[in-house]
Parts: structure tokens; sequence; C-alpha cells
């Protein structure tokens, strides 16, 4: 895993740009420790920070492929292609020779014979530019599900990318401006596919190709959920489910560098976590290593809320002992939560505000101490999108509601509308917005003709999930874990796994009234019972009531100052009034979530350099 960065200029020579094009890269070097490298021709400079995993000699980047002591193309690659080695012997069948063992030149391989349709072939993660020196002309393309991220900003003469929006912002020609429809994505949890919160600036949607070329860009998807008629009955499923999660475990378990998983103890880390030590044991009898993340007295003081019924601590011993797995827990205190480093960490890794708060941070500890030990960890992440594990999948009061039922479900329960200026949030219309992105979504739903009722519902919730909920949370661990250098994998995103789960009948989903019913028959046999039983629960937050009150202090002083940059954005009074509001158990997590919002959006306007431009 790696970060990429890179410019292409058709009217500017950048062979004299080094030093800004080596400013693009330095951005990424959290995202590659091992190594760095930098590629640049008269029109081209690409750029690349290496997290070295596979081939470790052989892997360098950027990576060129010549004929005649003449390059053909060059490539900057961040991610893992799990089928490399059936691609290689394909092409080395063709006659193309190899001096590396690493999946990047397979890629610029794969380009070279088969043309942008290459893409179709490649089974992983992965985000890429290609500069096709015979053509000058630039293809980036990003994998299917989105697992890793690329940006780029469109200039008169070319374009600027790279893993992170920072190394775009690393270049002059660009600054950090944020208008009021970035404030509506950032205040809407909504994530529309291809737009940045920054203004001129964009993503490459999971499954597209973007080709820069001198007459100007285009765009193609290569790959995007389509319906199919579901056949098999409900045994042939989970057969298939279960072949289908044996091939990609073990096919993600390849690394030259210490491996590890994920794991909480619910269901979907449970079920990587023992499919990994069942292939491991099959492969050479290794043992599986597993980590987890807790807080100090969390399991004694635990109080169920409306999302969570227990803690994840008793779950994970009894997994790990049944994998007989090398486990170890990161144990968290809020004085590590709250500490104003790591806090500064988890925003220049985002590069935005998203209130999640001691969330994040506990993810990126956790990674953090994790790295210590592996550099690369498999997880458990979009089982509920794929499987339909969420809670509000199984309230049909948000099923039915006539927005994105995530919001219905969490709008129950909190308004963060409220905290800020009224006028502002007049302008913005977030409710519209909403409304808007959500009509959006739900016309490119692919319908199987006839389909109807709950079942037809049940398939746009499906795929509002996995086009775009889904999104924010894989951008999350990303940023979480590259911010540390830890390569991290997620086997339920194996398009061949969404594609087919998709089209299985909901009916059939939730054949054992239970969520995820198909994930657990498929894999019953090698979780203990407890496991199996266990009811959903979301990432845990700390329930230690001095980090609440360490936020309401914070800010209580942010309030007090004369120049702080938020306070243009906020509702003062109302505020005030949570920075007074009694803590309780109920509170903790949704007013919580206001408090960190507030206080992550001061940093952000203060520290990072964002201009605010606002219509009114």
């Amino acid at each position: 895993m790696c970060g990429i960065a890179g410019w292409v200029d058709f009217e500017r020579g950048l062979t004299a740009e080094r030093e800004t094009a080596q400013a693009m890269t330095d951005t990424m070097a959290c995202r590659g420790p091992d190594a760095e490298g930098l590629w640049i021709a008269p029109h081209v400079a690409l750029g690349h920070r290496r997290l070295a995993v596979i081939d470790l000699q052989g892997g360098v980047q950027p990576m060129v492929v010549e004929e005649d002591r003449r390059v053909l193309a060059a490539l900057t690659y961040s991610g893992e292609v799990y089928n490399f080695r059936e691609l290689r012997a394909e092409l080395s069948a063709q006659g193309h020779r190899f001096h590396t063992h690493s999946d990047t030149e397979v890629i610029l391989h794969a380009y070279l014979q088969w043309g942008e349709d290459f893409v179709t072939r490649l089974n992983g993660m992965y985000a890429f530019a290609i500069w096709d020196v015979r053509r000058e002309e630039l293809l980036l393309v990003r994998d299917r599900m989105g697992v890793k991220p690329l940006y780029y900003y469109p200039t008169s003469s070319g374009v600027l990318f790279g893993s992170e929006p920072k190394a775009i912002f690393a270049n002059p020609l660009v600054e950090p401006v944020v208008d009021d429809e970035g404030l509506r994505q950032l205040f809407s949890f909504v994530k529309t596919p291809e737009q940045a919160i920054f203004r001129g600036m964009y993503e490459v949607r999971p499954g597209q190709l973007v080709w820069v070329r001198r007459e100007g860009m285009s765009k193609r998807r290569y790959w995007s959920l389509q319906s199919r008629e579901h056949t098999g009955d409900t045994e042939t499923t989970v057969r298939t489910v279960r072949e289908l999660l044996d091939d990609i475990v073990t096919r993600q378990l390849i690394s030259d560098v210490p491996l590890c998983t994920l794991l909480s103890g619910g269901l979907d880390s449970s079920v990587v976590t023992a499919l990994a030590a069942k292939a491991l044991r099959e492969q050479d009898g290794g043992t599986v290593r597993s980590f987890a993340v807790d807080f100090v007295g969390y399991r004694d003081n635990f109080q169920p809320d409306e999302l969570r019924g227990t803690p994840d601590a008793p779950y994970v011993v009894d997994l790990a002992r049944h994998v007989a797995a090398d486990h170890t827990n990161i144990v968290l205190d809020s004085n590590e939560l709250m500490s104003p480093k790591a806090r500064a960490a988890v925003l220049r890794a985002r590069d935005l505000p998203n209130g999640a708060g001691d969330m994040d941070t506990s993810l990126y500890l956790l990674f953090r101490a994790i790295r210590e030990h592996s550099t690369v960890a498999l997880s458990g992440e979009s089982a509920d999108e794929v499987f339909g594990g969420y809670r509000w999948f199984h309230d049909l009061e948000a099923v039915n509601a006539n927005t994105f039922p995530w919001l219905a479900a969490l709008r129950r329960r909190q308004d963060p509308d409220r905290l800020f200026n009224p006028e502002l949030m007049k302008r913005l219309d977030i409710a519209g917005y909403s409304a808007d992105s959500y009509r959006d979504a739900l016309a490119e739903v692919p319908h199987l003709a006839g389909e109807t009722g709950l079942e037809k519902r049940m398939r746009e919730v499906s795929y509002l999930h996995l086009t775009r909920f889904v999104q924010m949370l894989l951008d999350r661990k990303d940023r979480m874990s590259m911010a540390v250098g830890l390569e991290v994998r997620v086997p339920f995103c194996d398009h061949r796994l969404v594609e087919y789960v998709f089209n299985t009948p909901w009916s059939m989903k939730t054949f054992d009234g239970r969520e995820k019913s198909l994930l657990r028959a498929a894999t019953r046999d090698v979780l203990p019972r407890s496991v199996v039983e266990r009811i959903k629960s979301p990432y845990p937050s700390t329930q230690d009531p001095t980090y609440e009150q360490k936020l309401r202090e914070e800010l209580g002083n942010v309030l007090a100052s004369q120049d702080a940059p938020v306070l243009s954005l906020l509702d003062i009074e109302c505020a005030r009034g949570l920075v007074e509001e009694p803590t309780s158990s109920l509170s903790t997590q949704f007013s919580r979530m206001g408090l960190e919002l507030i206080l992550q959006l001061n940093r952000w306007l203060k520290e990072y350099g964002v201009c605010i431009a606002t219509e009114g």
C-alpha cells in the first residue's frame, strides 16, 4: 500500500518543476514510509511513496516498462491486486517478460497487452495513474468499491492528482477553498460520488476510469452494480457465500511482511479472523495474530444504549480462544483519546472535520499500536453493507422513509443543524440537498423486471449503502490506517461477493429472522456459539464521562475566545447550551458528536488554511 501524487501539464515543461512535484510526493510520506520515487518527463511528473508489502526489493516505483530502451508507459500505484499471479502467468504466455515479482509490474504489462479494458481483469483494491508515453495520455483508475482513494484537480492545461487532497494542495496552483456546495456535503452525512468537499477538486468514482488528454478529459465506468436473477436455493446460496469467502480470505493473506486481523468480537471481524486462522493452519500450520481496541474500565462499567447492547471484550476472548489466535488488546484511556497530538494527527489524516471524534482517534491509536507488530491487517469492514447488518435495515420506518435510511435513523436521535448559524443553514438547505442526492442515487438503482414491494425496496436500500454509505467508512479506515503506514484489507469488498449477495433476495438474506443470515449460516462452523448469537454492535466509543467533560471545557474556551474562526458558523447560544447540557449516557453518543464537530471545524479552519467562500 502506498501514496501517489502527480501532475500533468500539456503547456508547461515539468522537468523544471521537480521541487514542487517532490513537495506533492512528500505529503504522502505517512502512506509510504519505506521508500520514495519521482519520475519526470516533459509534460508529466509522477510521485510515489512506498509501503513495501509484496516483493520488497523489486517493487520500486514509479515503475516504467521499456522496449528497445524506449519507455512505453510509467505507473505510480497504490494498492494490491490479489490475482496478480494468475495475470502474470497469462501475460507470460503472451510473451511478456518480467523483471520483478511485484503486482505493480503486472499492471503495467496488462495495460500494454489489453489496453484500458485490462482493469476488468483485476481483483483487488487499488488506485493508480498510468502515463502512456506513446500517446502522452494519463489514465487514472480506482477499484470497484472505492477502497483506495484517488483525488484529482483539473487545470486549464492538465491535471493534478493524489491519494489525498493534501498532495494536491502542496502545489501552489491550488488553495483549499470550500464553498456552499462543499459545506452542504460536509454537514449532510451524504457521500456524493465524484464530489470532493474542496472547490474544483473531484474523486475518481469507484469503478471509474478518467482519461486526461491534450484535447480534454473523459470518464468511463468500467464497473457498477447490475441486477441479475438469483438462481439457487438457500442451501446453495449459503455454500456459495462460504466458497467465495474462503477464496477471498486466502488470497488476501498474501504478504511478504507480518500480517494480522482486526477483531471486535462481532460477526464480521470474527469471520475474517476465523477464516484467516483456518487458512494459515492449512497452509503452513501458522497462527493468526489479532488485535482489538478497548477502553480503561469499559467492560466493568459498560452501560447499554440505543446502539450498543454489549461490550466487545467477552466476545473477543471467546473468538480468540476458539481459533487459538495470538491476540493483543490495545487498551486506551481518556487522556490518550484527548491527546492534542493524536487529535491533530487524525484531522491531518482526514483532511476534513467530521464529528467522529474518539471513534477516529481510537482507531488511529489502535492502528499505530498494531503497526509496531504488523504491516498488513484484515478487517471486517463493509459486511453490514453487503449482507444488511445495520439496525435500520430492519427498521421499517427508516427503510420506508423518503431519504437515505441512515439519515432517517440517526436524525431521530440528533439534529446537528441546530448548532450552526440559522441564516447559514437556511442558505445551505441541507434537507433539500440531501433530498436531491437521494433522488439521484435512487435513479441509479438497477431493478429487475417485475420486482415490487419489499424486495424492490431492499434492493434500493442495499444499493444506497454499497454506493454511498460504505464510502464514508472505507475512507475513514483508509485514512486512519495509512496515517501510520498500515495496510488494511477488506475481504467483504471483493466485487465477486458484493455482486453475488446484492442479487440475493432479501428474504434469503434474512431467512433465519436475523440480520446477516447468509453470513452467519455460511461461517457458523468456524465460530463460537456466543459470537454466532451476538446482536450487531457498532465500533465502540468510550463511555468515560470525563472524556465528554473535557470536550465541553474545550468548547467553552473556544466560545470565550474572540478570534476562533468557527464562531462565524455557529449558533452561539445553542453551542453554549451544548457546553452546559448535563452529561448522560444517552447524550454521550449524540450530543458529543456536535461537540466533536465544532472543535474539529475550529482546528481545521485555523490550522489547515481553509478559506470558506460563502455566497451570502
